[in-house]
């Protein structure tokens, strides 16, 4: 319903006034001043009871149309009903007064008060109709816009509890390997464990975060990948400290793309992995050089969509990706921090 305090406020007392002296249904010569006090409440009672009655209607009518796609049919059904209501209970309450008033009564003065009347309800059902629309709209909006960040939540939590577990079976076992073949290893590569664990727990619930945090997370999981992977990946940042720490990002982005890159492409010693990231005045660029697996990657194929989505919801902005020649570039759109 659509909040009308100061419309009725406005209109129902101006509408009860100027449409019987509009109409020539009250003829103020033939009054005295407190007949005239009474006429206008008279009528302004009438524009009350007109009033009410079309949104009592319009209440009524609206949950009838809720599955209609088209909105035409439901503005008119609710326009002539109310215009007939309008019509009807004006026209009842004129020949009231013209029995008791002073005025003679003619046909032309009631057809006249008639159409004005229902002049005045359509004109008002549709400035109605049109600010029930727009705030029906504005809640589906928001409606859709919750869903659709829950659904980017679930879909992330989704990620993250299929990401870890193999992430920690892989390092677990990396760790083993190391704490039997080079105990000090072992331990750099548990504590970049640590931090990369204490920033995912401490952010993954956060929109966004500083891009130097960011890198920081990505420098040590990407060394714990270089271990695992020995050797076989290649890491290269371009980005000066003071500029990053200007720009935000939601966290575990970085990881999304690298984990991609990693999931979609074939690296050895001879042909390792290089990703690289660099800042330009608009994006944040992670590129990789391409050699696709010759198989299908189990993937659930929702990480860079999923990571577009939250960045939609964020900023209203869209990840870029260019797949052409030897390069895979993502991307992703820089949000200042002021």
């Amino acid at each position: 319903m659509v909040k009308d305090f100061h419309l009725r406020l406005l209109f129902i007392p101006l509408l009860g006034m100027l449409i019987p002296v509009v109409s020539g249904i009250i003829t103020y010569e033939k009054y005295t001043v407190a007949q005239l006090i009474i006429s206008n409440c008279y009528f302004i009672l009438t524009s009350f009871i007109i009033w009410g009655g079309c949104n009592w209607i319009h209440m009524k009518l609206r949950p009838l149309f809720r599955k209609s796609p088209n909105p035409f049919f439901k503005i008119l059904f609710i326009s002539i009903v109310s215009a007939i209501y309008g019509a009807a209970s004006g026209g009842v309450l004129t020949m009231i007064w013209f029995r008791v008033s002073n005025n003679v009564f003619t046909w032309d003065k009631f057809f006249a008060f008639i159409a004005f009347t229902t002049m005045a309800v359509l004109i008002f059902t549709l400035v109605y109709e049109i600010l029930y629309l727009s705030k029906e709209r504005e809640l589906d909006t928001k409606i859709v816009e919750e869903l659709d960040r829950e659904r980017v939540q679930s879909e992330l939590d989704v990620l993250y509890n299929e990401l870890d577990p193999h992430f920690i079976f892989n390092s677990l076992n990396t760790l083993n390997h190391l704490i039997i073949t080079n105990p000090e290893a072992a331990h750099l590569f548990n504590s970049r464990l640590a931090q990369v664990y204490k920033y995912v727990l401490l952010n993954k619930s956060r929109e966004l975060v500083s891009l130097s945090n960011e890198l920081e997370f990505i420098e040590s999981y990407f060394f714990l990948l270089q271990v695992r992977h020995e050797n076989k990946l290649l890491f290269e940042l371009d980005a000066k400290e003071s500029t990053t720490r200007k720009v935000m990002m939601p966290p575990c982005a970085l990881q999304t793309v690298v984990e991609n890159a990693i999931k979609h492409n074939e690296f050895s010693v001879e042909n390792p992995l290089k990703i690289k990231l660099s800042l330009n005045g608009e994006y944040l660029k992670i590129s990789n050089n391409k050699r696709p697996k010759p198989y299908l990657v189990d993937s659930t194929r929702i990480g860079l969509r999923n990571l577009n989505s939250r960045y939609k919801l964020v900023c209203n902005k869209n990840i870029v990706i260019e797949n052409e020649g030897s390069q895979f570039l993502v991307k992703l759109p820089l949000i200042s921090n002021l």
